[in-house]
């Protein structure tokens, strides 16, 4: 009793504490956007020190943009300011020319699959791990996801299939395993818009290889982000960005700023080394 009064005392904590990114009092309809993505002018900082400064790129619709530099270097900030996981100090986010601080966040985020380095899984069923997409989704659904994100094949490899219980933050699923669950919830949510934050990272070559080919799937015909970790992961990118210190630096193909950035050549060739 005493533990769970103490965890009750946190969840309390938490419900009240004070939003730090509000709803609009009277936000604007939101319908199913293209997913072209502006940033105009856009400034941003944790405190003192600024961590993006003076964004200004259009990211078109359908296209699959990878965000490279620096570890600090602003990706993660500004792949975050997209679905309002904060908001610009200055500066504005537009989605098909709409402002996303005009619109309310539910509605915001619910045209946007995120994909994040480590899966959060509960210790619930394949099934219903998988629904977390969309709810309301029928089991054919969520089958027909997982055979998109090439996970079907192992998931009826066990005793259970998809009413195997995967263990507290699935514990009883390899780290490529994990990810492919967490591909296929963005295959049934079937948001326009996609971010993928370092999906492959922490993952061997082989299951990098089969994560790669459902990320090629799942990038068809919507605008996908890449917060990319290794270069591997960029391969079928349309732009990559470069950052450095908080700005893009440069953008274009791979070829392109390989020749013309110092940094970026640097930053590839001692990966390239490190796999040699």
């Amino acid at each position: 009793i005493r533990r769970a009064e103490a965890s009750l005392d946190r969840i309390e904590y938490i419900l009240h504490e004070e939003d730090s990114v509000p709803d609009p009092i009277n936000p604007v309809p939101f319908p199913r956007p293209k997913g072209e993505i502006v940033f105009e002018n856009v400034h941003f900082s944790y405190t003192d020190a600024a961590v993006l400064r003076d964004i200004n790129i259009t990211i078109e619709a359908g296209k699959t943009v990878a965000l490279v530099g620096p570890s600090g270097a602003g990706k993660s900030t500004f792949a975050n300011l997209i679905p309002r996981f904060y908001d610009t100090v200055s500066g504005v986010v537009k989605i098909d020319g709409i402002d996303v601080s005009t619109v309310s966040k539910y509605d915001l985020r619910d045209q946007i699959a995120f994909v994040s380095q480590e899966a959060i899984l509960f210790a619930d069923t394949i099934l219903n791990n998988i629904r977390i997409g969309r709810p309301g989704a029928s089991d054919e659904e969520v089958v027909a996801a997982a055979k998109m994100a090439n996970a079907h094949e192992f998931i009826e490899s066990f005793p259970d299939k998809y009413e195997s219980i995967v263990g507290e933050r699935g514990a009883s699923l390899s780290g490529g395993q994990r990810q492919r669950i967490s591909i296929a919830r963005a295959f049934l949510k079937n948001a326009p818009i996609i971010i993928l934050d370092e999906p492959t990272s922490a993952l061997d070559s082989r299951s990098e290889e089969q994560l790669q080919v459902a990320m090629e799937k799942l990038s068809q015909g919507r605008t996908v982000l890449i917060i990319a970790h290794r270069f591997s992961t960029i391969q079928h990118a349309n732009t990559i960005l470069l950052f450095d210190e908080g700005e893009i630096v440069a953008s274009g193909t791979h070829q392109e700023i390989y020749e013309k950035s110092g940094i970026y050549r640097e930053l590839y060739d001692k990966q390239t080394m490190q796999q040699a």
